[in-house]
């Protein structure tokens, strides 16, 4: 082979290594459990902590000293995506009686947890994270991205101590996945993986589409096992959806009211610390739970129950049941999905220590709800109920992937040792 042929085979592996290089690489961030609160947090810039709210619609914050508001009139695109999702009893944002004069966009976040919104501005701000390749970071990003910044500290109230605002993770244009896919010119889509908290880790988010390996588990790659059932859009809501057909302990369906989970839907939620069931499916649910529970054991001695702990429904003393690898020995949750998968939920996900020696399972009744109200969800999957399992939420394709680890690993294995 000539030289000149050589040199030219040279410069075009050359050029294909650096290609491969500068591809984009999605970003990952910690993902923290406050054991006071039962919400997650992620880090977001210069030791700031937000919120993780995947129904949230917008990235906020109280105001930094000395911020500026963004210059986006109040009619432009920019503003009418920040208030594309008025919240039920907060103000509805409008350029008032002096467009010439009222110039900068408002708008309203809300606090997920006490529902206070207030006004606030828009700003420029930074998302400083790191790139990954699925087993490590690699190196520090700081991400272009867009907030509310609200002058009241109010909106903090119920929220973890040291927080200092919201990151909304929902399908809408000014949430933190669309903003990061748009900076960063990655995939629509991230992953989270919810920690159980305390010494266990912090878990995970990646943003732009990754693997992920875990360590512990060798080359296990999680993404590619996931199931996958289609996310279902409401009208007014940025929520993510999923339609469930019925929910069955162990292998027998809960006898629910015709349409009753149809009736409202069931929506998934990082700010509700449990599943919460509407009375018209919490009702039926906790009786047949109850049933199961003692069929379970009609050749032994059935688990004592004792007093519930409120807001729990039904609580056991804890020394009369089995305790396994995946939780304690009670009757399987699962959710049958559309696409004929089954999200399935043993005794680490359904069952909660409250105190020393007492369970109580982990689901709750809606409160100043009626029963079959269509404006209320009929389910709202809690963040208890999804910790140790690796969701994805594709935002192009409209659907979502879960896939429960396996006893050995947690979302706490993460490696954040950045790779050299």
């Amino acid at each position: 082979m000539s030289r000149s042929r050589l040199a030219v085979l040279f410069v075009l592996a050359v050029s294909l290594v650096v290609l491969a290089s500068g591809q984009p690489r999605p970003v990952v961030v910690p993902v923290t459990k406050d054991t006071a609160t039962s919400l997650y947090t992620i880090p977001f810039y210069d030791g700031a902590n937000f919120v993780v709210d995947i129904a949230g619609p917008l990235v906020w914050s109280t105001c930094q000293r000395g911020h500026l508001p963004a210059k986006f009139p109040c009619k432009s695109d920019t503003c009418k995506l920040a208030n594309a999702y008025p919240v039920p009893g907060c103000p509805v944002a409008g350029c008032g009686r002096h467009p010439r004069k009222d110039r900068t966009c408002t708008t309203y976040p809300y606090n997920p947890v006490t529902g206070l919104c207030a006004a606030a501005s828009l700003v420029h701000t930074r998302f400083v994270a790191n790139t990954t390749d699925g087993k490590n970071p690699v190196n520090q990003v700081s991400v272009r991205a867009m907030s509310a910044c609200g002058t009241t500290k109010k909106l903090l109230a119920s929220l973890p101590r040291g927080a200092s605002g919201v990151a909304g993770l929902a399908g809408s244009a000014l949430a933190l996945p669309a903003q990061v896919a748009s900076s960063q010119k990655v995939a629509k889509k991230f992953l989270l993986c919810l920690p159980t908290g305390g010494a266990n880790g912090d878990g995970v988010a990646i943003f732009g589409g990754s693997p992920l390996y875990l360590e512990y588990t060798g080359s296990v790659e999680y993404t590619s096992s996931l199931e996958h059932t289609p996310l279902v859009a409401r009208k007014d809501s940025p929520a993510y959806y999923v339609a469930v057909k019925y929910i069955a302990l162990e292998s027998s369906r809960v006898p629910l009211p015709p349409r009753a989970l149809a009736t409202g839907g069931v929506v998934l939620s990082t700010t509700a610390p449990y599943t919460v069931l509407r009375a018209d499916v919490y009702r039926p649910f906790l009786a047949a739970f109850r049933e199961a529970t003692a069929a379970q054991w009609q050749y032994a001695q059935k688990p004592r129950e004792v007093k519930p702990v409120p807001p729990f429904g039904v609580c056991y003393d804890a020394r009369t049941l089995a305790n396994t690898r995946t939780g304690y020995m009670v009757p399987s949750v699962t959710l049958a999905l559309d696409g004929e998968k089954n999200w399935t939920m043993t005794g680490v996900n359904s069952m909660v220590v409250v105190k020393p020696g007492k369970a109580c399972l982990a689901f709750v009744a809606m409160k100043e709800v009626k029963a079959g109200d269509g404006k209320a969800p009929a389910v709202i999957v809690g963040g208890f109920q999804m910790e140790n399992f690796v969701l994805q939420f594709d935002l192009v394709r409209k659907r979502f992937g879960f896939l429960r680890l396996p006893y050995y690993a947690q979302c706490g294995h993460f490696n954040f040792t950045r790779s050299s």
